[in-house]
């Protein structure tokens, strides 16, 4: 019979960013509480704030999102949703790049705009410092020196507390963390895209936080996977949660960020945190896609 009790983040387990900010590892990722195309406002905005809400219920304490998310919609929602925030609730967003419509996403890392981004992002969300900015996108037209340079004087002037980048390379990691402590990387990566396995090695040595975007690919990873199927009609789960399982096990750094617009969803999402694979199971899954595929 399924389980009656309600999931709960906390089973994942706790790592704690720049070694500090303890988070349950299964965070929530706000994306996909916005409108198509990750465009405009979602079409019913209380039942948004509620899945925010929800996700905070179910012991989620990592929430990720950025700016570009709408733009500024997610943003405004989480703030609505949740303030005054729970104290272990730890708010994620970023900077770098910018919207002109549905689906169109350009880098933009300019100090002025990372500067003005952030300043925005501090009033939706209704914040005094965001605990975690991240550099959305290096832009290739602006010296990363440039962009993460006014991301560490935002943080002198206290406004940001910790520093992470996304999309980057194993020596473009490196060169920001010459410039500056460098507390998460946030690559894609699931269960059948593993293109930044060495991203992801080097965080798991260095005890980066690893927030993998896109970890349920979505909702496609069951198409053709006979061992995601197994596992998932043995424990009673839908596939996706034991994509994210695997994502989970896969190592202590990685804290996946499943973003849903509905709360059942979420909660199948959730279902996550409590399980665990058998050896077997973990062995089948690790073959279905060879690192560096793409399924």
């Amino acid at each position: 019979m399924p389980s009656t009790t309600p999931p709960d983040a906390a089973a994942s387990g706790t790592f704690r960013i720049a070694g500090e900010l303890p988070v349950h590892r299964l965070g929530f990722g706000a994306m996909r509480i916005t409108g198509e195309g990750i465009w405009g406002p979602p079409p019913d905005r209380e039942a948004a704030r509620a899945v925010v809400r929800r996700a905070v219920e179910l012991g989620t304490t990592l929430i990720d999102t950025a700016d570009s998310y709408g733009p500024d919609v997610s943003e405004e929602i989480i703030g609505e949703a949740l303030r005054p925030y729970p104290e272990d609730v730890v708010v994620a967003t970023k900077a770098g790049l910018t919207r002109s419509g549905p689906g169109e996403w350009t880098p933009c890392g300019r100090p002025d705009h990372i500067r003005a981004a952030c300043e925005g992002s501090l009033k939706r969300l209704g914040l005094d410092t965001i605990p975690l900015y991240q550099l959305h996108r290096i832009d290739p037209e602006v010296p990363v020196e440039d962009s993460l340079g006014t991301m560490v004087e935002l943080r002198e002037e206290g406004k940001v507390r910790h520093i992470g980048v996304s999309e980057v390379t194993v020596d473009e990691l490196h060169q920001c963390q010459a410039l500056t402590p460098i507390a998460t990387v946030q690559n894609r990566y699931n269960l059948v895209d593993r293109e930044w396995e060495d991203v992801l090695d080097v965080c798991t040595s260095e005890g980066i936080g690893f927030i993998p975007w896109f970890p349920l690919a979505t909702g496609s990873l069951a198409e053709g996977h006979d061992a995601l199927s197994a596992a998932a009609e043995r424990l009673d789960v839908a596939p996706g949660a034991v994509a994210l399982a695997w994502l989970l096990e896969r190592s202590p750094v990685v804290l996946p960020i499943p973003g849903t617009g509905s709360t059942d969803h979420l909660e199948q999402n959730v279902a996550a945190a409590g399980l665990r694979l058998t050896d077997e199971e973990r062995t089948a899954l690790d073959a279905a896609v060879a690192p560096g595929e793409t399924a």
